[in-house]
């Protein structure tokens, strides 16, 4: 049976790599093309000048909208043409990544992301989320391969508002389960075959990570003085999160993160928020040992993961809005990587219960 497994061909991490962009950026080409938004091109732009100056490499920057469609795209890919650009790089969060990668695909040229944020694992994945004009997921394209260099300044994230940093906790802390869950089901990865033994240890690692770091990792950052928790963490959420699902799979947790945003209060909510309630609808699908998630339950309270869908804006949630989010989970290909066939009645019954747990501890 084939495996395969995939993987970012370069990473680096620690305070001060952004200063290391126009170098790192003539391993990959001779014509880099930055792509990030009007904000960070303000915020950061003169360190990235500096950067390429002290590398004597040109510094080409293009601002986006905001969202990834596939316009935007169209529009970037010609405007890099006309440079003759060979490198794309994208710096920001997902949406800025995104675009740069669907920039570099157009192009058929090496990618570089440079990740401000760590809510989600996209600086080292190797798909592309494009959505249409109303803000709704449209398309997932896949890039050949991983970023050829992801390059983490854990001071900018350090920076950045923590809310960010607990949605990536969320986005990570579930690829251990859906790993096993997709090992379990015999599930085929998104590169074809099953998953292979790195990915189950990848997920693994990503898991113990943050849970032996992510408290201290986070008053790290609250305090803006990055340190070795942090960088820990940064490692679990930005690296292995990414390798671990794209080499063991996304299961249940990533199919109730498909639902929630589909509900009009939970619209401010972030995905990292939605993956971590997710994980506990599917272990309870699991039928985990009480004492387990009660445990997990209460590492969700230190860091600050939702227990509940009041915390992602749903206040006495309804019956409607629980159908919907089930309704949508039984749409997402991820639902299907579980060792048994599920039904929406069977989902609706898990997200009660975890509503129900969170209300006993009122």
């Amino acid at each position: 049976m084939i495996r395969t497994y995939t993987s970012v061909s370069r990473y680096i991490q620690g305070p001060g790599a952004l200063d290391r962009l126009g170098t790192e950026s003539l391993t990959w080409g001779k014509t880099p093309l930055v792509i990030t938004d009007d904000i960070l091109r303000d915020l950061l732009g003169d360190r990235v000048r500096a950067s390429f100056d002290s590398a004597r490499v040109p510094l080409n920057l293009f601002t986006f909208p905001g969202e990834v469609t596939r316009p935007t795209i169209d529009r970037l890919a010609d405007d890099a043409r006309k440079l003759d650009a060979d490198v794309i790089i994208g710096m920001g969060g997902g949406k800025a990544l995104d675009t740069a990668k669907g920039v570099a695909l157009a192009l058929g040229c090496a990618m570089i992301s440079v990740p401000t944020i760590a809510a989600t694992d996209a600086p080292a994945s190797f798909a592309i989320a494009v959505y249409d004009d109303h803000h709704f997921l449209s398309e997932i394209l896949k890039l050949p391969r991983n970023p050829d260099l992801v390059l983490v300044d854990t001071k900018i994230i350090c920076d950045a508002p923590a809310r960010f940093l607990i949605a990536g906790i969320g986005d990570a802390i579930s690829k251990k389960f859906e790993a096993e869950a997709c090992l379990k089901a015999g599930a085929e990865m998104l590169m074809g075959g099953p998953s292979t033994h790195t990915g189950q240890a990848l997920a693994t690692a990503c898991y113990q990570l943050i849970r032996d770091h992510a408290v201290p990792a986070l008053a790290a950052a609250r305090r803006g003085e990055p340190d070795d928790h942090l960088e820990a963490l940064l490692e679990a959420t930005v690296l292995l999160s990414t390798l671990g699902f794209e080499n063991g799979g996304l299961s249940v947790s990533h199919a109730i993160a498909k639902g929630i945003p589909l509900v009009e209060r939970a619209a401010r909510s972030l995905h990292g928020e939605h993956v971590a309630y997710g994980l506990l609808v599917q272990l309870v699908l699991e039928e985990r040992e009480p004492e387990f998630i009660d445990e997990l339950r209460r590492f969700y309270r230190q860091v600050g993961l939702p227990l509940q869908l009041a915390a992602m804006g749903m206040q006495s949630v309804r019956d409607d809005e629980i159908r919907t989010i089930a309704d949508n989970a039984m749409t997402s290909p991820s639902l299907k990587r579980f060792h048994r066939v599920l039904t929406v009645e069977e989902l609706v019954a898990a997200i009660r219960r975890v509503e129900a747990m969170a209300t006993s501890d009122d």
